[in-house]
């Protein structure tokens, strides 16, 4: 007899399966999911607002789709013609527009496009069970496309069977609609679970647009970045955050974001920078952007430019202030500032300032803000709060998101695992306990969720203000530099006061013993992989995104624009299926545009870095694993049934 709580569970798992055929069937139906192909799985990182350049990335799930067209018609298409079914996969209405144009026979257009796709189909399709495909199925077509993509050995003719369907698909002009939906499902069904390695937000101008493409994505995880928990400071209301995110939009150009993409009014802040600064021309605070403005657009932004640099150093000194236990007094920089001479030492160098004009700072209090600031920055917290949108947005990042995962027999993680200089996790201070290695991971995403759901309000505090304090901190994992030389880079020429420090953990990435700590830290083998964002891969330098002999990856997606003239490239995202794993190098995304009308894809490099020694299989998954424990679980139901120790409910 089976010991009580045992007992009691396998009475509630009885309340599901209530039949031994049940409990049998279902044993059954996992057993043959375990044996099916491992599902793709496609890592992604540092996108930072490139939304058409991501989107491109998805719709061709970094190659995925290509291989596929190449696996099912080999050197029966020719390229432009499996360049050109790719394209209709990718954007399948806007093709479909060019088409129209120039095409005269477009009902045999469409028959010879509808068999094509419900080839590329059938294979994406084949790794998963029907089930898992017909959930995937969209409403309209579901069973038409189910009856196409399922072989059918009770049909006899089955060329005429299929002719019949295709033939009355373009009879009454469902055609097009028809083609939508079967490149949209082959888009959905190439790629089986999306990895996100961070940093969503800031520099590129729709971060807002990838988190609404996200928020219907069918299976998705996110590693925080350190922009990501800037922006979900801002949007808990913590006023460095919001400070620091109004700046950043500021200084990209990306101020429509916040006023058109999340309704965040930007006067209150415009009108007291134009005020305060009207006889100002703030020559240092120039705009990063393409400029499309006038010049008065060009003047007031850059009012409004320094004006919240001032607030944000203001607000951040206070934060530095009353959060002691983060030890960042040396970054209190406006209460080093000599304001007679117009100087400030650093490591006990004195440096001139560029620009010592500061109508809004008192010397005998420099972090005290205006009334005029007081009431921008209110408003300001009171948009970010009350924005239905971005609190959706945020709502993800928390519901999908964490500072780490372990997934597959990989660690994912954006930034880095501190360390000191002799290879040991640093030890950090997090409001009066130490904390390192994993430990410091969860006590940090702890204060985080505390952030946004914590009922006592001194701890909500707490968790508002350590999403600073992951974002700008040296000992924060997500950062990982000695500081965040902002002030410096607007206030200081020499260039060495601009340089930031990384974190001993880059020195130590081709130290396998350190790796493997770091690996055993989390639960994993030797044989496991750390996937890490954050970092730009200089490969026009020669560095390579490869370190410790494959068992880390350093990738960073590149998308950002910023980046592509140092790195040579537009980054890398690594794609993980049944074969194993692969890198796979970009070349710059040019426009959606040109992507249909000149069918130009991403130009990618495939890296191969593992090889599986056979094709992996769901039952060599995590998703196995607790198959298998389910299964065993149903087997002990089984043996209940036939004890006699639950009653089956016939």
């Amino acid at each position: 007899m089976k010991e009580h709580s045992e007992l009691k569970y396998l009475q509630c798992l009885a309340e599901l399966y209530p039949t031994i055929a049940k409990a049998s069937t279902e044993i059954i139906n996992l057993q043959s999911i375990l044996n099916l192909p491992k599902g793709t799985e496609h890592f992604i990182t540092d996108i930072h607002g490139e939304y058409e350049a991501f989107s491109h990335v998805l719709k061709n799930g970094s190659g995925s789709v290509k291989k596929k067209i190449d696996d099912v018609f080999g050197r029966t298409l020719s390229t432009a013609d499996k360049n050109a079914l790719a394209t209709l996969i990718y954007y399948p209405r806007e093709k479909m527009d060019l088409v129209k144009k120039t095409e005269k026979n477009m009902d045999e257009w469409y028959r010879i496009t509808l068999y094509r796709l419900i080839e590329v189909c059938k294979t994406v399709a084949s790794k998963y069970t029907r089930s898992k495909v017909r959930k995937a199925l969209p409403g309209d077509f579901a069973y038409v496309i189910e009856e196409l993509i399922t072989e059918k050995a009770e049909v006899l003719d089955k060329e005429a069977y299929y002719s019949a369907i295709v033939d009355t698909i373009i009879s009454i002009g469902r055609a097009e609609e028809f083609i939508v939906a079967l490149g949209e499902l082959i888009q959905r069904l190439v790629i089986d679970h999306l990895h996100i390695l961070g940093d969503i937000y800031d520099r590129g101008p729709g971060p807002d647009r990838i988190m609404d493409k996200l928020m219907s994505y069918h299976s998705l995880d996110i590693q925080w970045g350190n922009h990501d928990v800037l922006w979900m400071g801002a949007a808990a209301g913590q006023l460095a955050c919001i400070a620091n995110v109004v700046r950043n939009s500021v200084r990209y150009g990306n101020l429509d974001l916040l006023e058109d993409g999340y309704g965040i009014n930007m006067v209150p802040l415009a009108a007291m920078a134009m005020k305060v600064y009207g006889d100002d021309p703030c020559q240092l605070f120039q705009i990063k952007a393409n400029g499309s403005g006038t010049s008065k657009d060009d003047e007031m932004n850059r009012k409004i430019h320094k004006a919240i640099v001032v607030i944000q150093f203001k607000l951040e000194g206070q934060l530095i202030r009353r959060r002691g236990e983060f030890g960042m007094e040396n970054r209190m920089l406006l209460d080093r500032i000599d304001y007679e001479r117009g100087t400030i030492v650093l490591e006990g160098k004195e440096y001139r300032l560029l620009d010592t004009h500061f109508p809004t700072i008192d010397p005998r209090d420099p972090c005290r803000l205006t009334r005029e600031e007081e009431d921008v920055m209110d408003q300001l917290k009171s948009a970010f709060l009350h924005c239905g949108k971005l609190q959706q947005h945020m709502t993800l990042l928390l519901n999908r998101g964490s500072l780490y995962k372990v997934y597959n027999n990989n660690l994912l993680y954006h930034g880095c695992v501190p360390l000191d200089e002799k290879g040991e996790f640093l030890k950090v201070n997090v409001y009066g306990k130490e904390y390192s290695g994993k430990a410091l991971y969860d006590a940090l995403e702890k204060y985080v969720r505390k952030a946004f759901f914590a009922v006592d309000e001194e701890e909500r505090e707490k968790g508002k203000d350590i999403l600073w304090f992951i974002w700008s901190c040296p000992s924060s994992p997500l950062f990982g530099k000695n500081k965040m030389a902002t002030f410096e880079s607007y206030f200081l020429e020499e260039k060495e006061t601009h340089k930031e420090k990384k974190n001993p953990y880059y020195s130590f990435l081709d130290q396998e013993e350190v790796m493997d700590r770091i690996l055993a830290e989390f639960g994993l083998g030797t044989d496991a992989h750390i996937v890490n964002g954050h970092v730009p891969v200089l490969q026009s330098s020669g560095e390579s995104p490869v370190k410790c002999g494959g068992k880390v990856l350093v990738i960073d997606g590149g998308f950002s624009k910023a980046y592509q003239a140092k790195t040579g490239i537009a980054g890398y995202t690594l794609i993980y299926n049944s074969y194993g794993m692969m890198l796979v190098a970009h070349m710059p995304f040019t426009s959606t545009r040109e992507a249909i009308v000149n069918e130009t894809d991403i130009h990618s490099e495939r890296i191969m870095v593992k090889m599986t020694p056979h094709r992996m299989h769901v039952g060599d998954t995590d998703n196995g694993k607790a198959l298998k424990e389910r299964i065993g679980e149903l087997k002990e139901l089984l043996e209940a049934y036939r004890n006699g120790w639950i009653i089956e409910k016939t």
